[in-house]
């Protein structure tokens, strides 16, 4: 199985490599050094350079990274038209999951997605693009993915999202309270279960939001509405 390794860089930002018992690849790698130091101590290649999206926080590491390694970089129109990169016979799946940024991607690994800055450990990235459609296409469709399925993200805002979940959904404190005791700084990952039973950006159905939104006369009609709604309470 494909192993996925967690880089912090920045305030909150996140690198990752994925690898296997030779090869490697590098996604959104501004851990620069240490990704080079992970990679040479394993005597693995690296041979791509890939991005979630282009936002320049995601994209700073990737010169510096293919300079000083033989690494080339696939662009996002190159990622979507393949579908997905061979990892020592192992697939790393391309899912086009846009809303944050038009271009934005979510790479699947058995049981564990890369989620950029679609899908956040606690929360959703901001829509820059202004799509909101995509955006809660993008969201259903990650929701189709097993509980179990693990949950990496862009950057690491969880104390900062359970703060505003206990705002706007003070009725859950129970399971944020739960999902701010599994949070660890030096490794951040989450289950879509626990996103599910904590994230209110996820839980646009859920009772005591529906009666938040039409509090604040947000419509509720259908779940498309209440997507956008609950978009409207960031």
């Amino acid at each position: 199985m494909l192993t996925l390794t967690q880089f912090r860089y920045g305030a909150d930002n996140f690198s990752y490599v994925v690898s296997g018992p030779t090869s490697a690849v590098a996604i959104d790698p501004g851990a620069v050094d240490e990704i080079l130091a992970f990679v040479d101590a394993r005597g693995l290649d690296l041979t791509h350079v890939i991005n979630t999206h282009t936002h320049p926080d995601h994209t700073v590491g990737n010169t510096p990274l293919i300079l000083r390694s033989k690494a080339t970089h696939l662009d996002i129109p190159a990622l979507r038209r393949q579908g997905r990169l061979e990892i020592d016979g192992e697939p790393l799946i391309v899912h086009y999951t846009p809303g944050h940024m038009d271009d934005c991607l979510t790479f699947e690994i058995k049981g564990r997605l890369i989620t950029g800055d679609t899908l956040f450990n606690g929360t959703v990235g901001t829509c820059f693009s202004g799509d909101m459609e995509s955006f809660y296409r993008s969201v259903t469709f990650l929701l189709t993915f097993p509980d179990d399925t693990k949950i990496y993200a862009g950057h690491d805002y969880v104390q900062e999202s359970m703060a505003f979940a206990r705002i706007i959904e003070p009725e859950n404190e129970k399971e944020i309270a739960r999902y701010l005791t599994l949070y660890d700084p030096d490794h951040v990952v989450s289950t879509l279960g626990d996103e599910k039973r904590a994230n209110p950006f996820l839980r646009f159905n859920e009772p005591n939001l529906v009666k938040t939104m039409k509090q604040r006369d947000l419509p509720v009609a259908t779940e498309r509405d209440r997507w956008h709604s609950v978009m409207e309470l960031y």
